[in-house]
């Protein structure tokens, strides 16, 4: 059962890149905004704080996570590790990263959301496998809320490349913003147990 709401809004920080940032969209479509007016409309009173940069890879994310943690933020949703698909770097590097970041969020006794990506076919079927149980065995370690996979809610097509047309923009990488509103949707109930656990974690130390 969720607790008693906060004094004030629930402040959540969303790391990542251009996913979260909102590459390609204007300022209020994309993933932050829509993300805080999906969880706003379903009851949470909650600010999300866009620390999403354009091309950041898990080490980037690694290198800025101590000034993301400011005393302002209650939980901190991670999606990072697209740029380094894209880089095909090493699974074992991306996993080092990730598991760093976690340990400092954990270290601020703060609640944490990691958001994956399933790694496509082209590095190989061991690459694939490597990639794929990162976010699962994270989430697990630091008893984290996990999406193992960000673009879930752009599979709605079983034609990859009708989904391309339709909710991608012309890169081909980046939603459109009908595409953020579907991986809003599919994301948002996972974002919404980070909320009643940051209530819980608050309501056991008053």
């Amino acid at each position: 059962m969720p607790t008693a709401g906060f004094a004030e809004p629930i402040t959540i920080a969303a790391l990542g890149d251009s996913l979260t940032q909102g590459y390609g969209l204007k300022q209020e479509q994309g993933f932050v905004p829509q993300l805080e007016i999906w969880l706003r409309q379903n009851g949470a009173d909650v600010e999300v704080l866009n620390a999403g940069v354009s091309g950041d890879t898990t080490a980037g994310g690694l290198a800025r996570i101590g000034w993301t943690l400011t005393d302002d933020v209650d939980a901190v949703i991670v999606a990072l590790g697209a740029n380094d698909l894209l880089r095909g770097l090493d699974p074992a590097l991306t996993k080092s990263n990730l598991d760093e970041i976690l340990a400092q969020i954990t270290a601020r006794d703060l609640p944490a959301m990691l958001v994956g990506l399933k790694a496509p076919g082209n590095y190989g079927p061991d690459y694939q496998k490597s990639f794929d149980a990162i976010y699962p065995e994270l989430a697990e370690k630091y008893d984290a809320v996990l999406q193992e996979d960000f673009l879930a809610g752009l599979r709605v097509l079983d034609d990859p490349d009708a989904t391309r047309q339709i909710y991608m923009q012309a890169d081909a990488i980046h939603p459109n913003a009908e595409g953020v509103s579907l991986i809003v949707e599919a994301l948002g109930p996972a974002v919404l147990q980070l909320v009643d656990r940051t209530k819980e974690k608050s309501a056991s130390m008053n």
